[in-house]
Order: structure tokens, then sequence, then C-alpha cells
């Protein structure tokens, strides 16, 4: 094999030829078109969901407003599927009415 090529030679092996690309032939003309029936148009019916679905966590949360005292079990149903965002969202809700705020767990609600 030669290795001793061109700048023209290589040229003519990676692009091919400088020649024009041949013409295509013209298509024939097109004929008259057969007798076309329209009818009313049909509306196409789109398949009802059941449901959408919303992705939701329950947060379970020890709520109260004194230290060490007695506390409450409280539950919030967050639409996220990020479990630290469910678990933001429901002390935030939770610190609005208790001081105190320890969260339990954090689960998929099903």
């Amino acid at each position: 094999m030669n290795t001793d090529l061109t700048v023209d030679e290589m040229r003519r092996a990676l692009f091919g030829s400088p020649e024009a690309p041949p013409s295509r032939p013209e298509s024939p003309p097109p004929e008259q078109a057969s007798a076309v029936v329209i009818g009313p148009p049909v509306a196409l019916k789109k398949p009802k969901s059941a449901k959408s679905f919303t992705p939701r966590m329950r947060v379970t949360l020890r709520v109260g407003n004194v230290f060490e005292g007695e506390t409450q079990m409280l539950t919030h149903d967050a639409d996220t599927l990020s479990t630290l965002q469910a678990e933001l969202d429901a002390t935030k809700a939770a610190r609005k009415k208790f001081k105190y705020v320890e969260v339990v767990s954090v689960k998929p609600a099903g």
C-alpha cells in the first residue's frame, strides 16, 4: 500500500471526486388523480384515564408544645416522591401549631 499520497489524492479518498454529482432524472409529470370522495370528518375518541395518579408520601410526626412533655402523633400527606421534601413540608406545617416536632417515619401512602 502506498503511504505517500498527495493532498489531492487524500481529498478524493475522503470526499470523492471534485466533479459535480450526477443530476437526477426528472420525475414524470403527475397524472390526474382518480375521483376522491371526501366524507364528513370522523371524531376520534380518546381513551379515558381512570384517575390521574398523584404520588404521595405519608409522614408521621410526634408533636408537642412542652419540652419532654405530652406529645401527640400527627400524620401529614405530602404530594411528592421525595422523602426529604415530604419531611420538610410536614415539619413546616406542624411548626405552625406546635413548638417541638420530631419526625417518626416517612413512607409512601398506599
